[in-house]
């Protein structure tokens, strides 16, 4: 699933994909916001993005992925 962030005062997004769920994505946001920590999410590939809290303008989930095997008419 994609992961869109808005960051205050910055034009561009950070974008990645991930492989939690929605609810996960939801937690860790909560979480980073009430604790007022880093919000740490990381890549299929290893690569970590790490957001101040305080910076977040708005997270964007994307919807779910099911991953379709042979051919689909």
């Amino acid at each position: 699933m994609e992961i869109r962030i808005g960051i205050q005062n910055v034009a561009r997004e950070v974008v990645l994909d991930s492989e939690l769920s929605n609810a996960e994505v939801n937690e860790l946001v909560a979480k980073a916001i009430a604790d007022g920590t880093v919000l740490a999410l990381k890549d299929p590939k290893g690569r970590e993005v790490l957001v101040p809290s305080a910076g977040i303008a708005y997270v964007e989930v994307g919807p779910e992925e099911v991953r379709r095997v042979g051919f689909a008419q």
